[in-house]
């Protein structure tokens, strides 16, 4: 089966019991943890829209070549894990809706973390696979059973206790500057849910290769239209690279930057953005590879993915100082609890 090929890389380093759809999730869980790290160092002096759009580029840039390769050498590249194959209208149409969903979740996800400590978003993004779960209750006539009851209400419970040791900031959402940016975090939150419901029903009929590849060039092509409408050419030989050269001079180091004026000035300022490139690439291309299996169940996956919040979390905790650790890590003992109790119940 066209799983278990795709699966063979992997296959060798795992026993033969182990399901490999959820060595695939814990994957995508770590490379989820690396790339939230990358976007908030990337965030600290840049503009959202800046690092979005640069980052999309990369991506794009990046899964340009195996795309390039599947067309000039087909023969070869079907043999490996990195063949893209061809979609059609219907298929095309399916994915640029893809494209407007996780676009639209990243640009309110890119938003809060800007404003609020890693520490408070990665714990709040690690409901997501709640709102997915419910989701599929709510649409496809699922049913939980008393494990996932009780995740439901050990998630929704704690991002309530969360919420309110944070009343200063949330309270009062018109009225005060941080409320947005909850706001912002929430919307992230329900339009990721409704994409991973997406992914799954996209993946029983599409390559995951495909659907990765096209939907990123399709969010590059958006993001360089709004580029091109939000800063119009004034004239002048650089017409044609004004979109790319002005997003590149907008990006910078973080205050006082790291080592030398070399490095500062030639390889931090994009170091972060790239690596948020390709710790994205890496853990979507495992999470629908894992969504492939017909034995995967997208609450279990989205759920493990969701569980790298805690590597973004301890970063927050460990090498920003954010404010009151031991409130979040409470919080966010219970929102792994839930998390855990969803997947128990999902097994």
């Amino acid at each position: 089966m066209h799983i278990c090929k795709k699966s063979s890389i992997f296959a060798r380093f795992f026993p033969k019991e182990c399901k490999m759809w959820l060595v695939l999730s814990f994957i995508s869980a770590l490379c989820l943890g690396c790339y939230d790290i990358s976007k908030k160092v990337a965030l600290q002096s840049n503009r959202v829209i800046d690092v979005l759009t640069l980052s999309v580029w990369f991506s794009a840039l990046f899964l340009s070549v195996p795309w390039l390769l599947s067309r000039i050498c087909p023969e070869m590249m079907t043999t490996t894990p990195f063949y893209v194959p061809s979609l059609d209208l219907k298929a095309h149409g399916l994915v640029v809706l893809k494209s407007v969903i996780v676009l639209s979740s990243w640009v309110f996800a890119y938003i809060s973390l800007k404003h609020l400590p890693l520490s408070v978003v990665s714990p709040m993004q690690a409901t997501r696979p709640m709102w997915t779960l419910v989701g599929a209750l709510l649409l496809f006539g699922e049913r939980l059973n008393g494990w996932q009851w009780l995740g439901v209400s050990l998630a929704i419970g704690t991002v309530f206790v969360f919420s309110f040791r944070n009343k200063q900031t949330i309270r009062n959402t018109r009225h005060t500057p941080a409320g947005r940016y909850y706001v912002a975090l929430a919307l992230a939150i329900l339009i990721g849910a409704c994409s991973g419901l997406y992914d799954k029903f996209l993946m029983r009929s599409y390559d995951h290769n495909a659907v990765q590849v096209y939907y990123t060039f399709y969010q590059a092509l958006i993001l360089l239209v709004g580029s091109l409408l939000a800063s119009p050419p004034s004239g002048g030989r650089g017409d044609f690279v004004f979109p790319f050269s002005r997003i590149i001079a907008r990006v910078s180091p973080p205050s006082g930057g790291w080592g030398t004026p070399f490095t500062r000035s030639l390889v931090h300022p994009f170091t972060p953005i790239l690596l948020i490139s390709v710790f994205l690439i890496i853990s979507d291309n495992v999470y629908m590879l894992a969504l492939r299996d017909p034995d995967s169940l997208i609450a279990v996956v989205s759920t493990i993915r969701r569980g790298g919040a805690v590597i973004g979390f301890a970063y927050g905790l460990l090498f920003l100082k954010e404010e009151d650790p031991w409130k979040k890590v409470v919080c966010m003992v219970g929102i792994l609890a839930g998390l855990i109790c969803l997947a128990i119940g999902s097994m």
